[in-house]
């Protein structure tokens, strides 16, 4: 029952679509524009780099309160099964992000949800997030590349903080994290075939902080 609310109150959260209502306040549904994804990347292109990071931090908050109150509710009665809670939240999140069900379940690729997960899970997660995706985008300005690998990442860290004990939590709560991380890698993925497509391409689009995402 836990694992479900847990679920519930982060797509709960996750449908605050943050692309979709800052770009309907300025008269567009993002959807109809660029990529046609409801997500920072798309919102950055279309709308310009203020525009983007608002939506990107608010993508990351709704994951994060998500994790704070699924910690809140559940830290005390439920220690050992306290971070596996807080992934089910997180994965609520990034669902209710992917798919709203207000929105004909066309929302977004679920990414800036996800950072709000490696900000808030636990504090051996922000270095990586960090190191991965900045070294990538600032290098090859691929936002696609740096989220996939950034997801690469956190499937193997949640394995290796898992086994070194640093969730306190018996092998077979660790087992269900390990799996409930790999279902989301999966999920990012598929949701970034095309991106995968057009790098194996050399046609992926490259994301710029700067007016050259105008081009």
């Amino acid at each position: 029952m836990e694992r479900l609310i847990c679920i519930v109150i982060g797509y709960g959260f996750g449908l605050f679509q943050t692309a979709f209502i800052y770009g309907k306040l300025h008269g567009i549904d993002i959807r109809q524009h660029g990529s046609g994804n409801a997500g920072t990347t798309n919102t950055l292109r279309v709308l310009g780099t203020k525009a983007g990071l608002i939506v990107l931090a608010g993508d990351i908050i709704k994951c994060i309160l998500a994790i704070v109150i699924t910690g809140a509710l559940f830290g005390a009665s439920h220690p050992e099964e306290v971070y596996l809670l807080k992934l089910y939240a997180a994965a609520g999140a990034i669902l209710g992000h992917n798919f709203p069900f207000y929105l004909n379940f066309k929302g977004g690729k679920g990414i800036a949800a996800t950072a709000g997960l490696i900000l808030s899970f636990h504090p051996a997660f922000l270095p990586m997030g960090i190191i991965i995706f900045f070294g990538i985008f600032f290098t090859t300005h691929y936002v696609s590349l740096g989220s996939l690998l950034v997801y690469a990442g956190l499937m193997i860290e949640m394995v290796i903080v898992g086994q070194m004990g640093m969730f306190a939590a018996p092998q077979r709560i660790l087992n269900e994290m390990y799996v409930i991380t790999a279902l989301l890698t999966i999920l990012a993925y598929y949701k970034h075939r095309e991106n995968i497509a057009r790098l194996l391409k050399g046609e992926e689009r490259k994301t710029y902080l700067t007016k050259k995402n105008k081009q």
